[in-house]
């Protein structure tokens, strides 16, 4: 269990959607026809309710209303929009069964921008309300840990500093240890539960035995108090750990990829499609010119330089910049350094700005790179990094992107120390992990804002 909302959380989630959803569908049809004749235009008052039943529907099928006290912002943020786009489905194929075209695709329009602005307020406010609630001391949950360990301890203190989880913890238990905090030892478990109200109970599984966990989830089970699990996996941190079952045994995945995912890579292949085509057409088609005249009149050379680098599955392909450096016989080798004598005066500029990286659009509409991912290397620095940078070649289980979340952390440019290559590494490693649209859309908004602050790291 995952220490859920209190139950009064859910009808008002619901209540507060219906309201907004009805709300939203009024002022948009106040905004298309002027009035707010609704109830007497027979059409629009059956797409009104239409609109209620997609909504159960969606909810059902999504379980938009397991919310959890640890969920984070852009989670609910991205559960929203999984939410939106199955509503959005569902009332497009009532329209296409209906053959309903007589209704307003303006209204229609309007309704969804109110709603997904209005919604998505409402539940981050809710949200953020019952963590300032909680840390005040309401709406909290009395737990105990078992097994006080390393791990179990950096729980305690992660439930103590995070007020808003809504978690007190009246009682620590332990066979071997006898600190100051520690309340007793673990066969006095049961009798702490059963005289002070205990609601959750915290087991580190490294302190106790097989038989101890199975006696408390067995006394858990049958007195209604929420048991969690704790293993010892800080080994393999941020890991997204996923449970499958060979037959009734319960294995571990270490590694869980999202973009393995048929739904999710398509998704992301759509987007960089449009994407890159919205650059290229809407941007590149008058910058180009420019920018190639002034690399031209710059030194002399070709306007792009093209290296091959080190993408999915590690297979090379080949990755198009505009050149920014005199001819060299080091290209293909050497990083750029501050103050590099390889680069001309307009190159400087292109670093600078990341114009210089434009080119990769190209790259991402044909479909050798992505808009976000690993910065793809050169295939010598592969070779030589792969051997003795850990998990370095994670990073290829996924295309690699004209801009990451290494970048917009300040890991770009030249790596003189190992440490700043495995920090680069790790922040990969993290985003294959954990990817999802909208951290794609959080790193290119700070991408473009990083662009204009003139990164230190950027020449």
């Amino acid at each position: 269990m995952q220490g859920q909302q209190g139950t009064s959380t859910k009808p008002v989630h619901l209540i507060g959607d219906l309201i907004l959803i009805n709300l939203s569908f009024i002022i948009a049809y106040k905004m298309k026809f002027g009035n707010f004749g609704i109830v007497g235009d027979d059409k629009y008052f059956i797409l009104l309710v239409i609109f209620n039943l997609a909504w159960f529907i969606s909810t059902y099928v999504l379980q938009s209303y397991e919310i959890y006290r640890i969920t984070k912002n852009e989670n609910t943020v991205t559960n929203l929009l999984k939410l939106f786009a199955v509503h959005m489905l569902l009332i497009a194929g009532f329209f296409v069964f209906r053959k309903a075209y007589y209704y307003s695709r303006e209204q229609l329009l309007f309704t969804y921008s109110i709603l997904i602005i209005l919604i998505t307020l409402f539940r981050l406010g809710t949200l953020i309300f019952l963590r300032k609630y909680r840390e005040r001391g309401y709406n909290f949950r009395r737990a105990i840990i078992v097994g006080l360990g390393e791990i179990s301890c950096e729980i305690k203190q992660s439930l103590e500093e995070e007020q808003g989880y809504g978690f007190k913890l009246i009682g620590y238990f332990d066979d071997h240890k006898t600190d100051e905090f520690v309340t007793g030892k673990v066969t006095q478990v049961i009798e702490f539960c059963n005289q002070n109200d205990v609601k959750e109970i915290f087991c580190s599984v490294p302190d106790l035995t097989t038989q101890q966990i199975r006696e408390l989830v067995e006394f858990a089970d049958n007195n209604l108090i929420r048991i969690k699990i704790i293993p010892d996996v800080r080994g393999f941190l941020h890991k997204k750990l996923r449970i499958d079952f060979f037959e009734h045994i319960p294995v571990l995945l270490f590694r869980n990829i999202p973009l393995d995912g048929f739904h999710n890579k398509m998704a992301k292949r759509i987007f960089d499609i449009f994407f890159s085509l919205f650059v290229i057409i809407f941007i590149m088609s008058w910058l180009f010119p420019i920018l190639a005249i002034a690399v031209k009149l710059s030194s002399k050379g070709p306007v792009f330089f093209k290296q091959k680098r080190s993408g999915i599955n590690n297979e090379d392909f080949w990755c198009y910049k505009f050149r920014s450096m005199t001819m060299n016989s080091q290209a293909d080798t050497a990083q750029a350094t501050k103050n590099d004598a390889r680069v001309t005066k307009v190159g400087k500029f292109l670093r600078k700005t990341s114009l210089d990286e434009f080119p990769q659009f190209f790259n991402v509409f044909i479909g050798n790179m992505s808009v976000v991912g690993p910065r793809p290397h050169m295939v010598k620095h592969t070779e030589e990094y792969s051997k003795h940078i850990d998990k370095y070649m994670v990073r290829h289980f996924i295309k690699p992107g004209i801009t990451g979340l290494a970048q917009v952390k300040g890991y770009r440019g030249e790596t003189k120390e190992s440490f700043q290559m495995k920090n680069r590494i790790k922040f990969d490693v993290m985003y294959i992990e954990n990817w999802s649209f909208i951290l794609d859309i959080k790193i290119i908004l700070l991408t473009v804002i990083n662009i204009f602050k003139k990164e230190e790291n950027a020449f």
